[in-house]
């Protein structure tokens, strides 16, 4: 997992700690915030390919952290980690564009190959965006 930057997001620091460490051994650059507002000034300012992100934070929540993140960066794969988990709020989640909702604690494997995934997904969503510019520059100078 050499260089996957990560950004975990949790308002309880010991939860914070104890995820960034086990992803650190695993490879990840991680990098940490403990409320939606400083995880948005993060996003605004570094690249990441994966946001591990708790659903329920005093404040700005992770719903509310999700829908702003992503209208500013679209590619954004977000994991949504909560302690209050329900059918109804997966699905919402999942429907304003998180790549995947996940019950704590959650199974470190399963978090891994979610993160994985949105690296490739993140990737990929990247390159459409350059390539569909390239044809878009090239049509509008005639070649």
């Amino acid at each position: 997992m050499q260089d996957i930057r990560v950004l975990v997001v949790d308002d309880d620091p010991d939860f914070l700690e104890s995820v960034s460490e086990r992803l650190s051994n695993r490879g990840c650059i991680v990098d940490t915030a403990l409320d939606g507002a400083m995880a948005l000034e993060k996003i605004g300012q570094n690249l990441y390919d994966a946001i591990v992100l708790d659903l329920q934070m005093p404040k700005v929540d992770g719903m509310e952290t999700l829908k702003r993140a992503l209208v500013n960066k679209p590619s954004l794969q977000i994991i949504l980690l909560t302690g209050h988990a329900s059918v109804q709020v997966g699905v919402e989640a999942m429907r304003l564009g998180a790549l995947d909702f996940m019950e704590k604690p959650a199974d470190l494997d399963l978090l891994v190959e979610k993160i994985k995934e949105g690296r490739a997904r993140r990737i990929d969503i990247d390159d459409q965006t350059r390539e569909a510019a390239v044809r878009e520059a090239l049509k509008k100078y005639g070649w």
